[in-house]
Protein backbone atom coordinates (compact mmCIF):
# COMPACT_ATOMS: atom_id res chain seq x y z
CA UNK A 1 0.00 0.00 0.00
CA UNK A 2 1.75 3.38 -0.99
CA UNK A 3 0.90 5.02 2.66
CA UNK A 4 2.57 1.86 4.18
CA UNK A 5 5.99 3.08 3.02
CA UNK A 6 6.07 6.84 3.72
CA UNK A 7 3.57 8.07 6.66
CA UNK A 8 4.32 8.64 9.80
CA UNK A 9 1.17 9.81 10.96
CA UNK A 10 1.21 13.53 11.45
CA UNK A 11 -2.31 13.94 10.28
CA UNK A 12 -3.02 10.83 7.88
CA UNK A 13 -5.34 8.47 9.72
CA UNK A 14 -7.45 11.40 11.93
CA UNK A 15 -10.90 11.91 10.89
CA UNK A 16 -11.87 13.82 8.30
CA UNK A 17 -14.82 15.30 9.89
CA UNK A 18 -17.00 17.75 7.32
CA UNK A 19 -18.66 15.85 4.56
CA UNK A 20 -21.24 18.27 2.79
CA UNK A 21 -20.08 19.52 -0.62
CA UNK A 22 -18.88 22.75 -0.87
CA UNK A 23 -17.17 25.32 -2.94
CA UNK A 24 -13.46 25.78 -2.87
CA UNK A 25 -11.39 28.40 -4.14
CA UNK A 26 -7.78 27.95 -5.22
CA UNK A 27 -5.22 30.93 -5.47
CA UNK A 28 -3.21 29.02 -8.45
CA UNK A 29 -1.48 32.66 -9.58
CA UNK A 30 1.56 30.71 -9.52
CA UNK A 31 0.70 28.66 -12.26
CA UNK A 32 3.24 29.31 -14.76
CA UNK A 33 1.80 30.63 -18.28
CA UNK A 34 5.33 29.90 -20.17
CA UNK A 35 7.65 27.57 -20.09
CA UNK A 36 10.77 28.26 -18.43
CA UNK A 37 12.93 27.26 -14.70
CA UNK A 38 9.52 28.72 -13.28
CA UNK A 39 7.30 25.73 -14.54
CA UNK A 40 9.11 23.72 -12.27
CA UNK A 41 8.91 23.35 -8.78
CA UNK A 42 5.89 24.72 -7.38
CA UNK A 43 4.25 25.43 -10.73
CA UNK A 44 4.35 21.31 -11.55
CA UNK A 45 2.61 20.91 -7.95
CA UNK A 46 -0.24 23.04 -8.95
CA UNK A 47 -0.79 21.74 -12.21
CA UNK A 48 -0.71 18.67 -11.19
CA UNK A 49 -2.88 18.93 -7.91
CA UNK A 50 -5.74 20.65 -10.60
CA UNK A 51 -4.84 17.56 -12.43
CA UNK A 52 -6.76 15.54 -10.36
CA UNK A 53 -8.49 17.62 -7.26
CA UNK A 54 -11.71 16.97 -9.18
CA UNK A 55 -11.88 13.56 -9.47
CA UNK A 56 -11.03 13.21 -5.88
CA UNK A 57 -14.27 14.87 -4.85
CA UNK A 58 -16.71 14.93 -7.81
CA UNK A 59 -19.37 15.89 -6.17
CA UNK A 60 -17.59 19.50 -5.44
CA UNK A 61 -17.34 22.53 -7.19
CA UNK A 62 -13.61 23.92 -7.35
CA UNK A 63 -12.60 27.28 -9.05
CA UNK A 64 -8.70 28.01 -9.45
CA UNK A 65 -7.77 32.13 -9.77
CA UNK A 66 -5.27 32.67 -12.17
CA UNK A 67 -3.69 35.67 -13.58
CA UNK A 68 -4.56 37.28 -17.38
CA UNK A 69 -2.68 35.71 -19.62
CA UNK A 70 -3.19 31.90 -18.32
CA UNK A 71 -4.83 29.89 -20.35
CA UNK A 72 -4.45 26.30 -18.77
CA UNK A 73 -7.76 24.26 -18.28
CA UNK A 74 -8.79 21.22 -16.05
CA UNK A 75 -11.40 19.43 -16.31
CA UNK A 76 -13.96 19.79 -13.76
CA UNK A 77 -12.30 23.29 -12.37
CA UNK A 78 -13.62 26.79 -13.08
CA UNK A 79 -10.85 28.92 -14.43
CA UNK A 80 -11.32 32.12 -13.13
CA UNK A 81 -8.91 35.01 -15.04
CA UNK A 82 -7.54 38.17 -12.94
CA UNK A 83 -8.11 41.41 -14.80
CA UNK A 84 -4.55 42.21 -13.35
CA UNK A 85 -1.30 40.55 -15.41
CA UNK A 86 -0.22 38.91 -12.26
CA UNK A 87 3.33 37.23 -13.83
CA UNK A 88 5.53 39.88 -12.14
CA UNK A 89 5.78 39.16 -8.57
CA UNK A 90 5.28 42.75 -7.42
CA UNK A 91 1.47 43.10 -9.28
CA UNK A 92 0.67 39.32 -7.92
CA UNK A 93 1.87 40.49 -4.22
CA UNK A 94 -0.35 43.23 -4.63
CA UNK A 95 -3.31 41.01 -5.86
CA UNK A 96 -3.07 38.64 -3.03
CA UNK A 97 -3.19 41.20 -0.70
CA UNK A 98 -5.74 44.04 -1.71
CA UNK A 99 -8.09 42.42 -4.73
CA UNK A 100 -8.09 39.51 -4.04
CA UNK A 101 -9.96 39.43 -0.60
CA UNK A 102 -12.56 40.98 -2.36
CA UNK A 103 -13.31 37.69 -4.85
CA UNK A 104 -13.94 35.50 -2.18
CA UNK A 105 -16.90 35.82 0.09
CA UNK A 106 -18.98 32.81 -2.00
CA UNK A 107 -16.02 29.96 -1.42
CA UNK A 108 -16.79 27.71 1.68
CA UNK A 109 -13.26 27.04 1.63
CA UNK A 110 -10.30 29.23 0.40
CA UNK A 111 -6.79 27.43 -0.22
CA UNK A 112 -3.37 29.25 -0.46
CA UNK A 113 -1.36 27.15 -3.11
CA UNK A 114 1.75 28.90 -2.09
CA UNK A 115 2.53 29.84 1.48
CA UNK A 116 0.54 33.52 1.79
CA UNK A 117 -3.43 34.44 1.83
CA UNK A 118 -4.20 37.47 2.21
CA UNK A 119 -4.47 39.18 5.58
CA UNK A 120 -8.02 40.01 5.01
CA UNK A 121 -10.37 37.19 4.55
CA UNK A 122 -13.98 36.20 5.05
CA UNK A 123 -13.58 32.60 4.07
CA UNK A 124 -11.96 30.09 6.35
CA UNK A 125 -8.69 29.14 4.96
CA UNK A 126 -6.05 26.10 4.10
CA UNK A 127 -2.59 27.06 3.25
CA UNK A 128 0.19 24.74 0.93
CA UNK A 129 3.75 25.50 2.35
CA UNK A 130 6.65 23.90 0.21
CA UNK A 131 9.27 24.30 2.25
CA UNK A 132 11.16 27.24 4.88
CA UNK A 133 14.33 27.81 2.78
CA UNK A 134 13.48 31.74 2.75
CA UNK A 135 14.36 31.11 6.77
CA UNK A 136 16.81 28.68 6.28
CA UNK A 137 18.48 30.04 3.30
CA UNK A 138 17.54 34.17 3.51
CA UNK A 139 20.97 34.81 1.66
CA UNK A 140 19.89 33.41 -1.66
CA UNK A 141 16.72 35.43 -1.56
CA UNK A 142 16.19 39.09 -2.67
CA UNK A 143 15.09 41.17 0.33
CA UNK A 144 12.06 42.21 -0.37
CA UNK A 145 11.00 38.69 -1.21
CA UNK A 146 12.34 37.03 2.04
CA UNK A 147 10.39 39.96 3.95
CA UNK A 148 6.89 39.09 2.46
CA UNK A 149 7.32 35.21 2.69
CA UNK A 150 8.72 35.49 6.44
CA UNK A 151 5.72 37.55 7.05
CA UNK A 152 3.02 36.18 5.60
CA UNK A 153 4.02 32.49 5.90
CA UNK A 154 4.00 33.20 9.66
CA UNK A 155 0.61 35.15 10.04
CA UNK A 156 -1.02 32.64 7.10
CA UNK A 157 -0.24 29.37 9.39
CA UNK A 158 -0.96 31.00 12.56
CA UNK A 159 -5.10 31.87 10.88
CA UNK A 160 -5.08 28.54 8.27
CA UNK A 161 -7.58 25.91 9.87
CA UNK A 162 -4.80 23.31 8.16
CA UNK A 163 -1.56 24.37 6.66
CA UNK A 164 -0.66 21.39 4.01
CA UNK A 165 3.13 20.29 3.76
CA UNK A 166 4.41 18.23 0.28
CA UNK A 167 6.89 16.00 3.19
CA UNK A 168 6.71 15.59 6.56
CA UNK A 169 10.72 16.95 7.13
CA UNK A 170 8.63 20.35 6.20
CA UNK A 171 5.69 19.44 8.51
CA UNK A 172 8.30 19.43 11.23
CA UNK A 173 9.66 22.74 10.42
CA UNK A 174 6.64 24.39 10.72
CA UNK A 175 5.34 23.26 13.56
CA UNK A 176 8.88 24.08 14.93
CA UNK A 177 8.93 27.25 13.30
CA UNK A 178 5.63 29.03 13.88
CA UNK A 179 4.69 26.72 17.04
CA UNK A 180 1.83 24.97 15.49
CA UNK A 181 0.21 21.69 16.82
CA UNK A 182 0.69 18.48 14.64
CA UNK A 183 -3.16 18.51 14.29
CA UNK A 184 -3.23 21.41 12.40
CA UNK A 185 -0.67 20.13 10.09
CA UNK A 186 -1.49 17.66 7.06
CA UNK A 187 1.21 15.77 4.62
CA UNK A 188 0.46 15.35 0.97
CA UNK A 189 3.15 14.55 -1.15
CA UNK A 190 4.45 14.74 -4.20
CA UNK A 191 3.20 12.15 -6.57
CA UNK A 192 4.45 11.60 -10.25
CA UNK A 193 2.59 10.71 -13.37
CA UNK A 194 2.86 6.72 -14.15
CA UNK A 195 1.70 7.38 -17.86
CA UNK A 196 4.63 10.26 -18.35
CA UNK A 197 7.35 8.97 -15.85
CA UNK A 198 8.04 5.07 -16.59
CA UNK A 199 10.82 2.67 -18.30
CA UNK A 200 11.26 3.25 -21.81
CA UNK A 201 11.57 0.74 -24.57
CA UNK A 202 15.61 0.77 -25.19
CA UNK A 203 14.84 1.87 -29.43
CA UNK A 204 13.17 4.71 -28.05
CA UNK A 205 16.20 6.18 -25.53
CA UNK A 206 18.69 5.18 -28.21
CA UNK A 207 16.87 7.04 -30.67
CA UNK A 208 16.79 10.00 -28.24
CA UNK A 209 20.37 10.11 -27.52
CA UNK A 210 21.43 10.04 -31.01
CA UNK A 211 18.91 13.06 -31.70
CA UNK A 212 20.28 14.93 -29.18
CA UNK A 213 23.86 13.83 -29.50
CA UNK A 214 24.40 12.71 -26.20
CA UNK A 215 27.19 10.21 -24.86
CA UNK A 216 26.08 5.92 -24.19
CA UNK A 217 26.64 6.18 -20.80
CA UNK A 218 26.33 9.84 -18.40
CA UNK A 219 25.35 11.11 -15.60
CA UNK A 220 22.51 13.64 -14.38
CA UNK A 221 21.37 16.56 -12.64
CA UNK A 222 18.13 18.64 -13.18
CA UNK A 223 17.29 21.74 -11.22
CA UNK A 224 17.44 24.99 -11.08
CA UNK A 225 20.85 26.55 -11.20
CA UNK A 226 21.05 28.45 -7.94
CA UNK A 227 23.50 27.76 -4.33
CA UNK A 228 20.73 25.86 -2.87
CA UNK A 229 21.24 23.38 -4.84
CA UNK A 230 25.01 22.30 -3.75
CA UNK A 231 26.34 21.75 -7.64
CA UNK A 232 29.82 22.59 -6.04
CA UNK A 233 30.37 19.98 -3.89
CA UNK A 234 29.22 17.91 -6.60
CA UNK A 235 31.84 19.23 -9.15
CA UNK A 236 34.38 19.12 -6.15
CA UNK A 237 33.65 14.68 -6.05
CA UNK A 238 33.72 14.59 -9.04
CA UNK A 239 37.09 16.12 -9.99
CA UNK A 240 38.34 14.03 -7.06
CA UNK A 241 37.70 10.61 -8.98
CA UNK A 242 40.11 9.21 -11.41
CA UNK A 243 39.29 9.64 -14.49
CA UNK A 244 38.43 6.17 -15.63
CA UNK A 245 35.87 6.65 -13.27
CA UNK A 246 34.23 9.37 -14.63
CA UNK A 247 30.97 9.25 -17.48
CA UNK A 248 30.21 13.24 -18.45
CA UNK A 249 28.01 15.01 -16.18
CA UNK A 250 25.12 16.72 -17.76
CA UNK A 251 23.72 19.13 -15.78
CA UNK A 252 20.02 20.26 -16.81
CA UNK A 253 18.19 23.25 -15.62
CA UNK A 254 17.37 27.08 -15.84
CA UNK A 255 19.50 29.61 -14.62
CA UNK A 256 18.16 30.75 -11.15
CA UNK A 257 20.17 33.18 -9.06
CA UNK A 258 23.88 33.73 -7.79
CA UNK A 259 24.48 30.70 -10.53
CA UNK A 260 28.30 32.50 -11.04
CA UNK A 261 30.16 30.27 -8.71
CA UNK A 262 28.23 27.08 -10.09
CA UNK A 263 30.27 27.93 -13.95
CA UNK A 264 33.39 29.38 -11.66
CA UNK A 265 33.80 25.78 -10.13
CA UNK A 266 33.95 23.67 -13.41
CA UNK A 267 36.35 26.24 -15.05
CA UNK A 268 38.79 25.99 -11.60
CA UNK A 269 38.58 22.36 -11.53
CA UNK A 270 39.27 21.79 -15.40
CA UNK A 271 36.45 20.17 -15.74
CA UNK A 272 34.79 22.01 -18.78
CA UNK A 273 35.23 18.72 -21.31
CA UNK A 274 33.46 16.47 -18.90
CA UNK A 275 30.00 18.95 -17.55
CA UNK A 276 27.99 19.97 -19.65
CA UNK A 277 25.09 22.89 -19.29
CA UNK A 278 22.29 21.65 -21.13
CA UNK A 279 19.95 24.59 -20.43
CA UNK A 280 16.11 24.36 -18.99
CA UNK A 281 14.74 21.04 -20.25
CA UNK A 282 11.44 21.41 -21.54
CA UNK A 283 8.75 18.93 -19.38
CA UNK A 284 7.90 17.09 -22.12
CA UNK A 285 11.43 15.57 -23.13
CA UNK A 286 12.37 14.54 -18.96
CA UNK A 287 10.86 10.82 -19.16
CA UNK A 288 13.68 10.71 -22.19
CA UNK A 289 16.37 12.25 -20.03
CA UNK A 290 15.57 9.98 -16.82
CA UNK A 291 15.40 7.18 -19.00
CA UNK A 292 19.09 7.94 -21.37
CA UNK A 293 21.26 8.52 -17.86
CA UNK A 294 22.82 5.91 -15.78
CA UNK A 295 22.54 7.91 -12.37
CA UNK A 296 20.73 10.68 -11.44
CA UNK A 297 22.28 12.80 -8.81
CA UNK A 298 20.90 16.08 -6.61
CA UNK A 299 23.10 17.19 -4.13
CA UNK A 300 20.75 19.61 -2.50
CA UNK A 301 20.81 21.26 0.75
CA UNK A 302 17.42 21.96 0.83
CA UNK A 303 14.39 20.36 -0.23
CA UNK A 304 10.43 20.42 0.18
CA UNK A 305 10.69 17.19 -1.47
CA UNK A 306 12.64 16.98 -4.40
CA UNK A 307 10.42 16.29 -7.53
CA UNK A 308 12.95 15.16 -9.59
CA UNK A 309 14.38 12.17 -7.41
CA UNK A 310 10.85 10.84 -7.59
CA UNK A 311 10.74 11.17 -11.24
CA UNK A 312 13.88 9.78 -12.08
CA UNK A 313 13.43 6.47 -9.51
CA UNK A 314 10.49 6.40 -11.97
CA UNK A 315 12.12 6.00 -15.14
CA UNK A 316 14.36 3.36 -13.57
CA UNK A 317 17.29 5.09 -13.27
CA UNK A 318 19.31 4.56 -10.07
CA UNK A 319 19.77 7.93 -7.87
CA UNK A 320 22.31 9.45 -5.39
CA UNK A 321 20.79 12.23 -2.74
CA UNK A 322 21.79 14.29 0.31
CA UNK A 323 20.72 13.17 3.49
CA UNK A 324 19.18 17.18 3.86
CA UNK A 325 15.56 17.68 4.73
CA UNK A 326 13.29 15.57 2.84
CA UNK A 327 15.38 14.11 0.51
CA UNK A 328 15.93 10.78 2.44
CA UNK A 329 12.23 10.45 2.97
CA UNK A 330 11.65 10.68 -1.03
CA UNK A 331 14.63 8.27 -1.61
CA UNK A 332 14.03 6.15 1.38
CA UNK A 333 16.03 2.88 0.48
CA UNK A 334 16.20 3.11 -3.21
CA UNK A 335 19.51 5.23 -3.50
CA UNK A 336 22.41 6.26 -2.07
CA UNK A 337 22.57 9.26 0.62
CA UNK A 338 25.12 11.19 1.26
CA UNK A 339 26.18 13.98 3.77
CA UNK A 340 25.22 17.20 1.59
CA UNK A 341 28.61 18.79 2.14
CA UNK A 342 31.19 15.81 2.44
CA UNK A 343 33.03 15.65 -1.09
CA UNK A 344 34.83 12.53 0.00
CA UNK A 345 31.55 10.30 0.78
CA UNK A 346 30.04 12.14 -2.68
CA UNK A 347 33.49 10.37 -4.52
CA UNK A 348 33.13 7.56 -2.94
CA UNK A 349 29.37 7.08 -4.03
CA UNK A 350 30.42 7.94 -7.70
CA UNK A 351 32.57 5.81 -7.54
CA UNK A 352 30.32 3.51 -6.67
CA UNK A 353 28.36 3.69 -9.03
CA UNK A 354 30.41 3.64 -11.92
CA UNK A 355 31.68 0.34 -11.05
CA UNK A 356 29.13 -1.20 -9.00
CA UNK A 357 26.85 -3.17 -11.77
CA UNK A 358 24.74 -5.19 -9.13
CA UNK A 359 23.85 -1.86 -7.28
CA UNK A 360 22.70 0.20 -9.91
CA UNK A 361 20.13 -3.58 -10.67
CA UNK A 362 19.28 -2.99 -7.49
CA UNK A 363 18.82 0.34 -6.98
CA UNK A 364 16.50 0.91 -10.05
CA UNK A 365 13.93 -2.10 -9.48
CA UNK A 366 13.87 -0.77 -5.44
CA UNK A 367 13.30 3.27 -6.74
CA UNK A 368 10.48 1.58 -9.12
CA UNK A 369 8.93 0.42 -5.86
CA UNK A 370 9.31 2.63 -4.05
CA UNK A 371 8.05 5.63 -6.66
CA UNK A 372 4.84 3.37 -7.12
CA UNK A 373 4.28 4.73 -3.20
CA UNK A 374 3.78 8.47 -4.95
CA UNK A 375 0.95 9.63 -6.84
CA UNK A 376 -0.55 12.49 -7.74
CA UNK A 377 -4.29 10.79 -7.20
CA UNK A 378 -3.24 10.63 -3.64
CA UNK A 379 -2.07 13.90 -3.53
CA UNK A 380 -5.58 14.78 -4.18
CA UNK A 381 -7.30 12.72 -2.27
CA UNK A 382 -4.75 13.97 0.62
CA UNK A 383 -5.70 17.69 -0.08
CA UNK A 384 -9.80 17.04 0.01
CA UNK A 385 -9.17 15.19 3.23
CA UNK A 386 -7.65 18.02 4.85
CA UNK A 387 -10.35 20.54 3.32
CA UNK A 388 -12.67 18.09 5.60
CA UNK A 389 -10.61 18.54 8.48
CA UNK A 390 -10.75 21.93 8.04
CA UNK A 391 -13.99 22.60 8.14
CA UNK A 392 -15.12 20.01 10.80
CA UNK A 393 -13.28 21.60 13.36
Amino acid sequence: MAGDGINTGIRQNAPVGYNAPMHIGLNAHLLSGAPGYRSAGIHQYIDRLLGHLAAAAPEWRFTALVGRRNRRAYSGIEMRRSVWDTEAPLRRLLWEQFAQPWALGEFDLYHALAFAGPVILRAPMVVTVYDLSFIHYPQYLPASRRFYLRLFTGLTCRRARQVLTISESTARDVMATFGLPPERIAVTWCGHDADRYHPLPPEDIAAFKRARGLPERFWLYIGTLEPRKNLTTLFEAYAALPRSKRLPLLIGGGKGWQYDSIFATVERLGLSREVEFKGFLPTEELPLWYNSAELFVYPSLFEGFGLPVLEAMACGTPVIVSAASSLPEVAGDAGLIVPPLDVDAWRAALARAAGDADWRSEARDRGLERAACFTWARTAEQTIAAYRRAMGE
